[in-house]
């Protein structure tokens, strides 16, 4: 068995874990998420832990994958995830417009994000977004999205940033 898998999931007080034939769901104070799971991983909920194994080798690699998504999903219903974002650059801006966020990203117009269900886009200043939920899968995607409509360039650092990411700077061109 796996190390990963071997490790027990602490249940918090307020979550709680619900296993079917062909599934997990995990219930909290921030939500509900639930995952597939193959009939021959068995979850077992011990004083306050869950724990994961499986007979068939060929499964091993995937418990320790399921025990990991689960122990993100427990946390996510219990404390939620965030991501936040910096806007580098002169004029590039964020704002809220409802539930969409507006980018002002020095093109010649503004690009509109619709915020998607289960996720908190919010910006405390101009140059900050912070991108919250209980599903760490679908946090980092929406950060990678509004990343990805303009990633920092490598000669003055200017775009859409993840916080304390360290963007490599290449040297200008000398004449």
């Amino acid at each position: 068995m796996s190390r990963v898998a071997k490790k027990p999931i602490a249940l918090p007080k307020g979550v709680e874990l619900t296993i079917q034939a062909d599934s997990v769901s995990v219930k909290g104070p921030k939500g509900t998420l639930s995952i597939a799971k193959t009939a021959d991983i068995e979850v077992k909920i011990e004083d306050g832990h869950a724990l994961l194994s499986t007979n068939d080798p060929s499964h091993v690699a995937i418990t320790g994958t399921l025990r990991a998504i689960i122990a993100n999903m427990v946390q996510g219903v219990s404390e939620g995830f965030e991501r936040k974002l910096e806007l580098v650059g002169v004029g590039y801006r964020a704002a809220m417009q409802g539930k969409d966020l507006n980018l002002s990203l020095g093109f010649s117009h503004p690009v509109l994000f619709k915020t998607p269900d289960g996720i908190t886009i919010a910006t405390p200043t101009q140059t900050e977004i912070v991108v919250s939920g209980n599903d760490k899968q679908q946090v980092g995607e929406v950060a990678a999205k509004i990343r990805g409509f303009r990633p920092p360039e490598p000669y003055k650092g200017k775009g859409v940033k993840y916080a304390g990411e360290n963007i490599i700077r290449k040297e200008a061109k000398k004449a």
